[in-house]
C-alpha cells in the first residue's frame, strides 16, 4: 500500500478515536437539570415531557440527569441554586413561571449555562436558551378535530393561567375548532392553576353539563382533573404537550403535541458538544416541534386524519395563519376568545 495513503488512514483513525475518546472522557462529567413548576414531574404533560427528554439524553449520552420539583413558586430560585452549588454545568428551568428567579440566579451566576423552556424574555442574557414553540399551531389542529367531531356543537377549554404564553393555546384552538365548524360555541374557563386537578374537574364537568362532548385543556397537572371527568362522562378529552392517550385510551381524541423533551434533549446534547448558545431557539409544525397525535393512539377517524394532514400542510406552507396574538385573532374571529379580558 503506498505509504503516503497509510499514513493517511492512519491519521485519520488516530483522528477519529481521539474524537471518541474525547466525547467518552466528557458525558459522565456534564451534568444537566432540570426545575419544574408548580405542576411537578408528574404532570402527564408539561414537566414530565422535559423529564422524559432530559432522561433520555442520560441514557443515550451518557451524562448526569437529574430533576427538582417546585411545590410552589419559592422553591424555584432556592431549586435553582442548589445546582448552581452542585456545580451542574447545564440549568434547565420548565416554564415561564421561573423566568423571574432565574434572571436574578443567571445575572448572579454568569459562567453558568441556563436555558427555560416557554420564556423569551430573557434572550438578552448571555448565558441563557430560551426555548420557545409554536403552540397555537398544535392547538389549531386540535381544535380543527374538535370542531370536526362535536355532536353538540358545544366543545370545552381549560386553561391552565391567563398569560400571554398560555392563551396562545386558546387562540390556535378556538380558530381551529371555528374554521372547523362555524356553528360551534366553545365554553372557555380559566383555571388559575396549573396543579389543581380538583378544579379541572370541576371546570369539565361544568362545561359537559352544558353539553360539552369534547374539552381540550392547557392546563398541566390541572387538566388531569378535566381528562378524569371526560372519561366519567364518556365524552371526549384533548391532551396538551405530550400523548395524554394512557390515561384514557376510550375517551382521549387526540393530543397537541408540544415536543418539550426534544428541546430539553437538544439542549442537553449541545451542552456537551459544547455547540448550546444564547438566545432563543423556536420549535414549530415544520420539523415537528409542535404536532398533533394521529397515529393508532388517537381516536381520530381516518377520514379526519387526512384532513389534518392536509390542514398541516397549509400551515407549513403559510396558505392557513394560525393567530398567536389578540389582534391577530380578533382580526378574524372577533372577540370570542372570553379569557384574555
Amino acid at each position: 500500500m503506498n505509504k503516503k495513503v497509510l499514513a493517511a488512514m492512519m491519521t485519520a483513525a488516530l483522528a477519529g478515536a481521539m474524537a471518541v475518546t474525547a466525547l467518552a472522557e466528557d458525558p459522565a462529567d456534564i451534568k444537566v437539570g432540570i426545575v419544574t413548576d408548580v405542576g411537578g414531574v408528574n404532570d402527564g404533560s408539561f414537566n414530565q415531557s422535559a423529564w422524559e427528554g432530559l432522561s433520555r439524553a442520560g441514557e443515550e449520552l451518557g451524562i448526569t440527569a437529574k430533576y427538582l420539583e417546585s411545590a410552589t413558586d419559592a422553591d424555584y430560585a432556592p431549586n435553582i441554586e442548589t445546582f448552581v452549588d452542585e456545580d451542574y454545568d447545564l440549568i434547565i428551568c420548565i416554564g415561564y413561571m421561573l423566568a423571574d428567579a432565574l434572571r436574578e440566579q443567571a445575572e448572579m451566576y454568569p459562567d453558568v449555562s441556563f436555558a427555560i423552556v416557554d420564556d423569551s424574555s430573557l434572550s438578552d442574557l448571555d448565558n441563557v436558551t430560551c426555548l420557545m414553540f409554536e403552540q397555537s399551531q398544535a392547538s389549531y389542529l386540535v381544535g380543527y378535530a374538535a370542531g370536526k367531531t362535536t355532536e353538540t356543537n358545544v366543545v370545552g377549554f381549560v386553561l391552565g393561567m391567563a398569560t400571554e404564553t398560555m392563551h396562545e393555546f386558546g387562540y390556535g384552538y378556538v380558530a381551529g375548532v371555528l374554521d372547523a365548524n362555524p356553528d360551534a360555541t366553545v365554553l372557555q374557563q380559566n383555571a388559575n392553576s396549573f396543579a389543581d386537578t380538583a378544579g379541572g374537574k370541576s371546570a369539565a364537568t361544568n362545561m359537559i353539563s352544558q353539553n360539552a362532548d369534547v374539552i381540550f385543556h392547557a392546563a398541566g397537572g390541572t387538566g388531569l382533573g378535566v381528562i378524569e371527568a371526560c372519561k366519567e362522562a364518556g365524552i371526549w378529552a384533548i391532551g396538551v404537550d405530550s400523548d395524554q392517550s394512557t390515561l384514557a385510551p376510550e375517551n382521549m381524541l387526540t393530543s397537541a403535541l408540544k415536543r418539550v423533551d426534544n428541546a430539553v434533549y437538544d439542549a442537553a446534547k449541545a451542552e456537551l458538544e459544547g455547540t448550546l448558545e444564547a438566545g432563543v431557539i423556536t420549535y414549530s409544525l415544520d420539523g415537528a416541534g409542535v404536532d398533533c397525535v394521529t397515529g393508532e393512539t388517537s381516536n381520530l377517524s381516518e377520514e379526519l386524519k387526512a384532513e389534518i394532514e392536509e390542514v398541516k400542510e397549509a400551515i407549513i406552507a403559510g396558505d392557513t395563519v394560525v393567530p398567536k396574538t389578540k389582534e391577530d385573532f380578533e382580526a378574524k374571529y372577533g372577540d370570542v376568545y372570553e379569557l384574555d379580558d
